[in-house]
């Protein structure tokens, strides 16, 4: 017995020969971009901080979450190193009091002087 032929295929488009270059479109300009903002130049955001710097920094900070309903937490932290956390309502007024004395007191803080002038 022999093994049927398979039928012959009848395809009408040819196979090309060899690669070809895709059409390019005309040289335009999209729609909406700006003409010659290169050579006109562009302000930019970028520039001098119009608040300045007073040299102050951050040194101490307290984060409280008090959702309604919900126990409310506190964390007190200092960049000298003090960390401190609460949980609870009277414990979270002890650790505001707290960190209010600490920022009177911190080695880093140098705002003593400013006080004293005051």
């Amino acid at each position: 017995m022999t093994a049927p032929t398979p039928p012959a295929l009848d395809c009408p488009t040819t196979t090309p020969t060899g690669p070809h270059a895709a059409p390019q479109p005309a040289d335009t300009a999209a729609v909406g971009e700006p003409k010659g903002a290169a050579r006109k130049g562009v302000r930019t955001a970028c520039g001098a901080d119009p608040h300045g710097d007073d040299g102050r920094r951050p040194i101490a900070w307290l984060h409280i979450v008090a959702p309604r309903g919900a126990i409310p937490t506190a964390t007190s932290k200092c960049a000298c190193g003090r960390d401190r956390s609460a949980i609870g309502k009277p414990r979270v007024l002890a650790l505001i009091d707290d960190h209010t004395a600490h920022r009177d007191a911190c080695p880093l803080s140098n705002h003593q002087e400013g006080r004293a002038a005051a």
